[in-house]
């Protein structure tokens, strides 16, 4: 089959022609012809191949007659990751040179200003990823209502990376009548339920076995404890027929410690993962597509999509947590019917990672052997948290179990324990034995002993009245050097009512314990009043 017996327009073959395309993918043979009827479809199929391009080319197809209004896109492509909506649009950019189509990538890491003018001339093709998309709706810089064809590209991605309810938002504010395309290298329970709810009576074509690697791609892993992990990758990548190789690790942190360190050793590499700025995660992509650079250290940020023809190795540097993941991974070797060969670095506590991996690709993966790095096996034993049982510390203590007490309770346990066994001095065990006993059991005291204990508890009390009465001195003898040293009228006036020893630094009037002789006495005060003139006489006393 070709793709002239898929329907399509004689513009679209001739760009499908001139891009060195001339067999159709399973993917593409099954898809194009439904989704040109209109239909909804739900679309499985292994990365690399071409998924991609069976949307790209029936919805150019579908778009080729019509207008885009201004903010009112006519199509929508959701793309988990900023590098897979990029090569969704250069897939447009190719296949549609011949048509007048229009389209915007609107991504993350890009002017806000130059994606709000595209889209205010309007735009046949909206191609995004969930977040920016969501923040250009509140700006209200886009409107969703004419909406006719809805893609949804690598959902199974989506859901890993937690943009799920960005896209039933986004969906929610879709026209209700509309076509929509759902793709997806996986087909697991909670996709099938988000199938459920975002089509309406779809296709469903699934091309490849769930999860299954491609027969061009050999497998191989090596076993070593970690801190061998890096002369391992180094000494496979000086022996093998290397043209390129993605090297993938499961932290972003690791992703820069790494080629930092085969950058020291002299590889031509570069790094990509999600903390890195757009311009440098496409300036890192475009020197390992150029050839510029043979190596890429990367997270699992271009482990979908990503579209790199040739790529002769993959390296594992970590086991990847999730087994769907490795597929993924290894799926970037070995397309279009080229053969590949992936490695997997393991340390022995990689053991049920492994085992898991296996066990969904249903096939052992091959031990090899690294020559000057000592071969290990891997731990299959449970493990308990974060560790397996019996594993110490780096101070070489046994992790404490939990006992249910909060952390300043375990911590404070220790040294109460120590406190409890350390034996006591033979003075102080005889004082506690000495007020244990009942007072019959005590031998009468002299009067001379009892006299001094009356003293011992007279003395606190005499000791309290005399610093009582030092504070009171220290505040008398204050208040007269701050009536020597501050003036104003406030002082003047104090000083007349003839309490000017009680004042303190911030004018505030104390009067101690004692009432003051001119709260007792009648003051004159005059009162204004507009019937009488008389003046008044008002009582001061509280």
């Amino acid at each position: 089959m070709s793709f002239a017996d898929l329907g399509l327009s004689p513009e679209l073959l001739q760009a499908v022609e001139e891009s060195g395309y001339t067999t159709p993918t399973p993917i593409q043979q099954q898809a194009i012809p439904v989704v040109l009827m209109g239909r909804d479809v739900l679309g499985c199929a292994q990365t690399g191949t071409g998924k991609t391009a069976s949307f790209t080319l029936p919805m150019i197809e579908i778009l080729a007659a019509g207008r885009a209004k201004a903010r009112m896109p006519r199509s929508l492509i959701l793309a988990p990751t900023r590098e897979l909506a990029a090569q969704v649009a250069e897939n447009f950019d190719k296949y549609g040179k011949y048509h007048k189509l229009s389209k915007a990538l609107i991504i993350g890491g890009e002017s806000m200003s130059d994606q709000v003018a595209i889209l205010d001339r309007g735009v046949d093709v909206l191609i995004a990823t969930p977040g920016r998309l969501l923040d250009m709706f509140e700006r209200g810089r886009i409107l969703l209502n004419d909406v006719k064809v809805l893609v949804i590209d690598e959902a199974d991605r989506m859901l890993d990376m937690g943009f799920i309810p960005d896209v039933q938002r986004i969906v929610s504010l879709l026209p209700k009548i509309r076509q929509t395309l759902f793709f997806s290298a996986t087909l697991g329970p909670e996709i099938r339920k988000l199938a459920d709810e975002f089509l309406m009576n779809p296709k469903e074509i699934t091309v490849s076995a769930q999860s299954s690697t491609a027969v061009t791609v050999e497998q191989f892993l090596a076993v070593v404890d970690h801190i061998d992990k890096r002369e391992t990758l180094r000494h496979i990548i000086r022996i093998e027929n290397l043209k390129n190789a993605f090297i993938f690790c499961n932290r972003k942190r690791d992703v820069d410690i790494l080629y930092k360190s085969l950058k020291k050793h002299g590889f031509d590499v570069v790094q990509m993962h999600g903390d890195m700025s757009q311009p440098a995660r496409l300036e890192s992509l475009s020197k390992f597509k150029s050839g510029e650079a043979r190596l890429l250290v990367c997270s699992d940020v271009v482990a979908r999509g990503i579209d790199i023809k040739a790529v002769s190795h993959v390296f594992n540097f970590d086991v990847p947590i999730h087994a769907e993941d490795y597929v993924h991974r290894i799926g970037r070797t070995g397309r279009a019917g080229e053969t590949g060969r992936a490695f997997t670095i393991a340390a022995p506590e990689d053991g049920k990672f492994v085992a898991a991996i296996e066990s969904l690709i249903a096939q052992p993966l091959p031990r090899m052997s690294v020559e000057g790095v000592p071969p290990l096996d891997l731990d299959m034993s449970p493990r308990r948290g974060r560790g397996r049982p019996g594993d110490k510390k780096e101070d070489g203590r046994k992790p404490r179990r939990s006992t249910g007490k909060s952390q300043d309770q375990d911590q404070q346990a220790p040294a109460a324990e120590a406190r409890t066994e350390t034996p006591a001095p033979a003075e102080s065990r005889d004082t506690e034995r000495r007020r244990d006993r009942p007072e019959r059991d005590r031998p009468e005291r002299p009067e001379r002993d009892r006299s001094e204990r009356q003293d011992r508890e007279r003395a606190p009390r005499e000791r309290n009245d005399r610093d009582r009465n030092d504070r009171d001195r220290g505040d008398r003898d204050r208040g007269d050097r701050r009536r020597d040293d501050r003036g104003g009228r406030r002082r003047g006036r104090i000083d007349e009512l003839g309490i000017g020893e009680m004042t303190h630094p911030d004018n505030v009037v104390g009067f101690g314990e004692h009432m003051p002789d001119f709260m007792t006495r009648m003051v004159q005060l005059p009162v204004k009043s507009g019937k009488d003139s008389d003046t008044e006489t008002e009582s001061a006393e509280e």
